[in-house]
């Protein structure tokens, strides 16, 4: 058990050392970024809604075709892949690396590689149970989907899309100043309640 344990830390800390070499130009723009969603601030909420909003505003107002915006989207990333390692130093000034904010770039390539680790286990997860529970999987996936498309042709492709980047911006910081634990006993303090009158009703 503890030479699994030892197997499993040593193979997580060469990941994230890998992640960290490949990431070194990005590391000034991801402590930032790190900053921002982690709201260290009070006005970066509001800023990153500001922003995403503006974003989508613009898209909405050009209408781009898919291929057309798909295109955009790749050429930004391989303009910002060029780019940022080169810009970053100049800009935030590479002799100004402490030791802190290094301890925070290795902390932040860590949880990359724990999220991605834990993307591929649910995945793997996820072809278990259709091979061990095939109905079950199938039936799942079918009401899954099928609530999935009903809800995407309730709502409008750009507003669904602009809601789920807003929320996926913000959840780092809602889960940083506690609002989704807190909210979350909540819930389970009601559903138990619930359950308890449930059962006092039945006896």
């Amino acid at each position: 058990m503890a030479e699994g344990d030892n197997r499993c830390t040593n193979l997580l800390a060469a990941e994230t050392a890998s992640l960290e070499e490949q990431l070194q130009g990005w590391g000034e723009v991801m402590l930032v970024a790190d900053k921002v969603l982690r709201w260290e601030r009070a006005c970066f909420p509001p800023a990153i809604i500001g922003v995403v909003s503006l974003v989508f505003l613009i898209i909405y107002y050009l209408d781009p075709s898919v291929l057309s915006g798909v295109s955009c989207f790749v050429m930004f990333l391989c303009l910002a892949d060029y780019l940022v390692p080169v810009l970053a130093p100049r800009i935030f000034g590479s002799n100004k690396w402490t030791t802190e904010q290094q301890q925070r770039f290795h902390e932040i390539c860590s949880n990359l590689v724990k999220t991605r680790r834990r993307a591929v286990g649910w995945w793997k997860r996820l072809f278990t149970i259709k091979e061990e529970k095939p109905k079950v999987y199938f039936l799942s996936m079918i009401i899954l989907l099928s609530a999935v498309a009903w809800v995407g042709q309730q709502v409008h492709n750009l507003l669904l899309t602009y809601l789920i980047v807003t929320s996926l911006l913000l959840l780092p910081g809602l889960n940083q100043h506690g609002i989704i634990s807190r909210y979350t006993g909540m819930a389970k303090r009601e559903i138990n309640k619930l359950l308890k009158q449930k059962e006092k009703k039945n006896e």
